[in-house]
């Protein structure tokens, strides 16, 4: 029996006054002793050789090398992998600090890949101190890509799915779930157990040896963040710098899985309700002619009826891949706002990017959800499951269904495959999740983030002995994607050891349109000059506005958290409007 009292543990959260970017050098020392067990942290494993070379044509400038790394950490004998790893070495060789290991997610991200976009896009400073490293995770891309469905068999599957509650749901998805878990086990089993965030770990520390480094220098983004914080957990004081943007809980993601799904659930649903308000008052907005949600609906539906087939007869879009589209899209933030208006009128005219078929993203799927159900345990019962499904449907209307009874797919969508995943979980990390001893570790979190809720960032930097948050008050997926002022930070603290003051805020988010160019340059002048230097144009496009803005105000907490428990539509209601706003505490923290 499920009671109400058991998912009313109430948070105390709250928000620190907005403070200016005020910032001080670390120079504390690390408490702990220094960790004297071999790279990989476990004996017998040899520290690969790596042999550079370069990359193929269209990475000119870049450098590629395989490493091999044990398949079992604790069972040598069962052999190796390989990891493909990419590099870029450091512009500026004179004043070089080390490799920086960078990792953009997913699960199912190529890191190999990010280099390429961290040396572009990040603040020239970085390109020119560090040798960016990027290694593709076991089991993700150039890796050992694990293999589950194919692209034809995805988009077989996804031609029947819905994206509102219908008859049933519960047991297709339960069907899909075991459909995708099959073909995971047939083409990858004997992977699977191997591919959990505790190895990855191991093959990062690994690396670092491999490239002569005696501290890391690591900079996460998304679940790049649990990979970092299961590293500074098992290596705590064999780090330099570690900047975790777009965080994770990490022990709600691992322990406590239906508490973590919910809040992206929420989180997710806000992010739509958002544009949606936007569209509705801006003129700018291609969707909707004046009432978006209203034509939102209307093409779902549509085309949950009447899907987009092929010349074949062959389903190819329907409403459920096109909310995953929308799904992925609201990630980019506001300037991506008008993206996606164009989209959504182009999809009722049945063309554009959001009716293509969703089976291209078959391995990312596979990677995605593999990953995760190596990391993540969810309690064997279907009772329970079907519960929790309905009371995050219940909190996003029209996100929601498709997540929790379609296949398996990105992220919150796996509770149907992870509760009854074949695979023993050999590499998973469960904790702890403080990493004492550790260096100083940034966490950034930003407030409206679709995927990575905010109150995440704040467990994980109040979880860490030693973490520090750093919060961008706006839209989007992390910090550094959509804040000059985050991105500025970020650098400083990677190159300088320079740390935002705890409670600094970003309050710089772009508006939808093409470009931020007019934001005023002289709001840099309210910067420590340790971080102002770093946005420098053009790679930064804007400079810091509204430093010392106010805090969002805190929602009331219900008086009875048992009413809420028993009736989700109400908690639903009540808190509608926070969540429009991006204001993520939580009514309760067992949601």
């Amino acid at each position: 029996m499920i009671r109400a009292r058991d998912h009313c543990r109430v948070t105390a959260a709250g928000m620190i006054l907005a403070v200016a970017l005020l910032s001080a050098t670390l120079t504390g020392t690390v408490s702990a002793a220094e960790d004297s067990s071999p790279p990989g942290g476990l004996p017998g494993v040899q520290v690969p050789s790596l042999s550079w070379k370069d990359c193929t044509n269209k990475d000119n400038g870049f450098q590629c090398a395989t490493a091999q790394v044990p398949r079992d950490y604790r069972n040598l004998a069962r052999g190796s992998l390989s990891l493909s790893l990419k590099r870029h070495l450091a512009t500026d060789f004179t004043h070089r600090i080390g490799s920086l290991f960078v990792n953009p997610g997913g699960p199912g991200g190529s890191a190999a890949d990010f280099v390429s976009s961290v040396v572009s896009r990040l603040p020239a400073e970085v390109a020119s101190r560090f040798d960016v490293v990027g290694f593709d995770p076991r089991g993700v891309a150039g890796s050992g890509q694990v293999t589950c469905m194919t692209a034809e068999e995805s988009q077989q599957v996804w031609a029947g799915v819905s994206a509102s509650i219908q008859p049933g749901a519960f047991e297709r998805g339960q069907r899909a779930a075991e459909q995708f878990n099959a073909a995971c086990q047939t083409r990858s089993g004997d992977l699977l157990p191997y591919i959990g965030t505790e190895y990855v770990a191991r093959d990062m520390d690994l690396l670092r040896a491999a490239v002569g480094d005696k501290k890391i220098n690591y900079f996460g983004v998304s679940f790049g963040t649990f990979i970092g914080t299961v590293y500074a957990n098992l290596f705590p004081t064999r780090i330099r710098v570690m900047a975790l943007d777009g965080a994770y809980d990490p022990e709600a993601y691992a322990n406590n899985t239906y508490k973590y799904d919910y809040w992206q659930y929420v989180a997710l649903e806000g992010a739509l309700d958002r544009f949606l308000d936007w569209c509705a008052g801006s003129p700018d907005c291609a969707f909707g002619h004046g009432d978006p949600v209203a034509a939102y609906d209307a093409l779902v539906s549509d085309l949950n009826v009447n899907p987009v087939r092929d010349a074949h007869g062959t389903v190819v879009a329907n409403g459920a891949t096109l909310t995953y589209r929308v799904m992925f899209a609201l990630n980019g933030g506001r300037p991506g706002w008008l993206g996606i208006a164009k989209n959504l009128s182009a999809a009722q005219q049945r063309g554009g990017s959001y009716v293509e078929s969703i089976g291209s993203r078959s391995n990312f799927f596979a990677a995605n959800v593999s990953v995760e159900c190596a990391d993540r345990v969810y309690p064997r019962s279907k009772l329970l499951l079907h519960y929790r499904l309905a009371l995050s449907t219940a909190s996003a209307p029209r996100m929601g269904p498709v997540a929790a009874y379609g296949p398996p797919g990105y992220d919150h969508s796996h509770a149907n495959a992870c509760e009854q995943w074949p695979a023993t979980r050999a590499s998973r990390y469960a904790g702890p999740w403080n990493a004492h001893g550790s260096a100083p570790i940034l966490v950034v979190g930003t407030t409206g983030d679709p995927d990575t809720p905010y109150q995440d960032a704040v467990t994980l930097a109040a979880t860490l002995e030693n973490g520090h948050l750093l919060t961008f008050v706006g839209e989007g997926h992390s910090g550094a994607a959509h804040s000059a002022c985050s991105r500025a930070a970020e650098v400083a603290y990677l190159i300088d050891l320079t740390m935002p003051q705890d409670g600094a805020r970003c309050t710089d988010d772009p508006p939808p349109a093409a470009s931020v160019h007019g934001i005023a340059q002289s709001a840099t002048a309210s910067i420590n000059p340790r971080i102002a230097k770093h946005l420098s144009a053009p790679r930064v496009h804007a400079a810091v506005a509204g430093l010392a803005t106010p805090a969002l105000p805190i929602p009331r907490r219900p008086s009875s958290c048992r009413r809420y428990a028993s009736n989700p539509m109400r908690w639903h209601r009540t808190w509608r409007v926070f969540r429009r706003q991006g204001r993520m505490i939580p009514p309760w923290e067992r949601a």
